[in-house]
């Protein structure tokens, strides 16, 4: 959060809370920020799978709402990270809040924070847009204050640090008196992107001349998609990709397209590949971006199971034209789950944890 912090502490003690396959402890690591995750916390045991292998440090899969201020003591740790289940305050979701089940384990965690004897100095919370509005943000914000705790939060978007990909997040920074942030102007303050950074660019949007430039120059700042893309398609592969889906698709046997980052290991694109028939029935509805394109729409559900509103599809061969009635010309593929991971924000998130 902020360097001078980490050299004036030593190496900092961290929580990980419902730390998933490790999207904050990466965030660390990009950031350099001289810390080690004491331990983490998550009941899925995939996710944990996960995260054995990239860090070797399995989570503490328990359940959180069992955890005593004893339990949180012992840790002796300087931060908390938290990025607690979204699905209670979704804009799509019921929007049950606090009265969703999966809100309860964030809960007990803020309950227990008075009755600390050993206290973080600084926490760090992500959720969906939407949270910022809810009963348990209220909650937060109040506890926070009752422990003398100093915020700022933030509705930030990937596209802000040149990644192209528009996900907006809500972020809280909180810090423990008397430690302070850089930017004491922005202290207990909710601090918003305007409006179009949310909105799909493609479309026309009610806004002024200053708000068009604007987008416009955020996008120019962007890296293009093709920067991310772990399976890069050369003209000749293209060809080849191309033939494979009109004559292929229902073929079970793999077929490998060039070595994967360097490896032996090669990597099969027929399982990225769009059938026909789902672009004949949801054509329409589909986000469709290019290797040139500045930016893509978030990705929510498993790829292999649904189409509409799972995230953008790229295009694999380029149309003379960019409209919906190419689109089985236009050889559409998921992106992998290594790609996805590299628009992550968790991922690019270094120069917001150095600049708070």
């Amino acid at each position: 959060m902020a360097k001078e912090s980490s050299e004036s502490r030593g190496c900092w003690r961290v929580l990980e809370f419902y730390s998933g396959i490790g999207g904050m402890r990466y965030s660390l690591m990009k950031a350099q920020v001289n810390a080690r995750v004491v331990q983490a916390f998550e009941i899925n045991d995939t996710a944990n799978d996960v995260y054995q292998h990239n860090f070797g440090h399995r989570p503490y899969q328990g359940n959180i709402q069992c955890l005593t201020a004893a339990d949180l003591d012992k840790y002796g740790a300087d931060a908390w990270l938290l990025s607690p289940p979204c699905q209670p305050y979704t804009r799509q979701g019921l929007q049950k809040d606090t009265g969703d089940a999966r809100a309860f384990s964030f809960l007990q965690i803020l309950e227990l924070m008075p009755f600390l004897l050993r206290p973080p100095s600084m926490l760090f919370v992500e959720n969906v847009v939407g949270f910022e509005t809810s009963d348990t943000h209220a909650k937060l914000i109040e506890i926070l204050e009752k422990t003398n705790f100093i915020t700022q939060e933030f509705i930030l978007t990937p596209l802000q640090f040149g990644i192209p990909y528009s996900r907006p997040r809500y972020f809280c920074l909180a810090k423990r008196k008397p430690s302070s942030f850089v930017n004491e102007c922005l202290n207990s303050q909710l601090i918003q992107s305007p409006p179009p950074l949310f909105e799909h660019f493609d479309t026309a949007a009610d806004e002024d001349d200053s708000s068009k430039e604007d987008r416009q120059n955020l996008l120019q700042s962007c890296q293009p998609i093709e920067n991310f893309l772990e399976l890069k398609n050369p003209s000749s592969d293209i060809a080849v990709e191309s033939v494979a889906l009109r004559t292929d698709l229902s073929n079970d046997a793999p077929r490998t397209l060039g070595k994967n980052n360097g490896h032996d290991e090669y990597e099969s694109l027929d399982q990225y590949f769009v059938h026909p028939s789902l672009i004949e029935r949801w054509g329409s509805a589909m986000d469709v971006v290019y290797p040139d394109s500045k930016r893509c729409c978030c990705f929510t559900k498993s790829y292999y199971r649904y189409v509409k509103g799972t995230g953008s599809l790229l295009a694999t061969v380029q149309p003379v034209k960019r409209d919906k009635t190419s689109l089985k010309e236009q050889c559409l593929r998921y992106f992998t789950p290594r790609e996805v991971g590299g628009f992550s924000l968790f991922s690019r998130m270094s120069n917001f944890f150095e600049s708070t």
